[in-house]
């Protein structure tokens, strides 16, 4: 047996992580132990934390690392409080292995507080680049200080070995979100509607807005001009906006959504679906426009058309259902016209097979037993 934390700071990432989790659960070589932080402590980003609950996974570690504002000073002063809290946490705890996921700012905190104490980190979906988000210097810094790295695309096990230079630790195993997608009971419309009340019958745009962390003065213009583009939309469509993550200017851009969308039925405001409500609008709806990553993975998967807004994702892979535009009203109104006319779609296999839990497990047995 050996000991295995898994870093979980967000929704976004525990979703992704799921059919790993269960599957080390079951598995008597793995005792699995949840490290949750971030905004799953937080109420005001839906207390994610009793989605892990409802799982009954194990989770014998909760730390309150959430930052109360989101300045640059505030992020930059969490950064600095989340890395002492996990100072103490790591010199209080030993694992054998600890999994972190993606390029979040309080994940980046908590794995170099582990480096001087020589932690095993594996790091999930490395060698990805995210241009417009300072998250990007984060996620290669987790590869940097990571021992085995998992890429899902062999451009990105390419891109991470230019960073790391270890080419014998990088695996591809393809993106674990496939596994879920590939296997999850989606929720029908009728259920959809009685559980969230809201009707997927009608036409649905399904959006996430995140901060551009890199321009991130840029954020209120961006928001406005996004919602002022969403009233355009409404009287065709339904939208439903899943809120954004803590980053800079986060709360601004929250604010501006829910200003500009009050007195609109046709605009839905959710804080979290949890992951099978998330793939289940994802699902349904007619298509995704945002800058989250999970219109470039889960969205290839369906596969659904994607607009792709701004610079965050700049520099992912760009595949046939991405549709790429600046944050502009009438360039966002082109694009929506765009895909009336676009081809029907099938998934290639872009990000795997969905099997990416079992190829991890296998190489972590055999990197153990060896």
């Amino acid at each position: 047996m050996i000991k295995v934390g898994v870093l979980t700071s967000s929704r976004a990432d525990f979703g992704i992580y799921l059919p790993l989790l269960l599957k080390m659960q079951e598995d008597s070589f793995f005792e699995l132990e949840i490290i949750a932080f971030g905004t799953h402590l937080s109420k005001n980003h839906g207390y994610t934390l009793s989605e892990i609950e409802s799982y009954n996974l194990n989770i014998p570690h909760k730390l309150d690392t959430i930052p109360h504002e989101d300045s640059p000073l505030d992020i930059s002063k969490s950064m600095g409080d989340t890395t002492t809290i996990f100072s103490e946490f790591w010199n209080d705890n030993k694992f054998d292995l600890v999994f972190a996921l993606g390029d979040r700012y309080e994940m980046f905190s908590a794995v170099i507080a582990a480096s001087p104490f020589n932690i095993k980190i594996a790091h999930l979906h490395a060698g990805e680049t995210t241009l417009g988000a300072i998250d990007n210097a984060y996620r290669h810094g987790i590869s940097l200080l990571s021992k085995i790295l998992f890429v899902s695309h062999e451009d990105y096990k390419t891109r991470a070995y230019e960073i790391v230079n270890e080419e014998a630790n990088i695996f591809n195993v393809g993106a674990l979100s496939i596994d879920n997608l590939s296997k999850v009971k989606f929720l029908s419309k009728k259920d959809f509607l009685t559980k969230f009340n809201i009707d997927l019958n009608i036409p649905t745009i399904l959006s996430t807005f995140h901060p551009e962390t890199i321009s991130f003065e840029k954020n209120e213009i961006f928001a406005k001009e996004l919602m002022d583009t969403f009233n355009d939309l409404s009287e065709q469509y339904q939208i439903v906006i899943t809120m954004p993550n803590s980053d800079t200017m986060g709360n601004k851009v929250r604010e501006i959504i829910i200003n500009q969308s009050k007195g609109n039925n046709n605009i839905k405001l959710i804080e979290s679906f949890g992951m099978l409500g998330y793939l289940s609008c994802m699902k349904h709806c007619q298509f995704m426009l945002g800058n989250t990553s999970s219109g470039f993975i889960e969205a290839n998967y369906f596969p659904k058309y994607v607009i792709n807004i701004g610079d965050r994702q700049k520099g992912r892979i760009i595949t046939e259902n991405i549709i790429s535009t600046s944050i502009d009203k009438k360039n966002i109104l082109e694009a929506v016209n765009l895909i009336d006319k676009k081809p029907t779609l099938t998934y290639k296999g872009v990000y795997g097979d969905g099997n990416a839990a079992d190829k991890i497990i296998k190489i972590l047995k055999e990197e153990y037993v060896s």
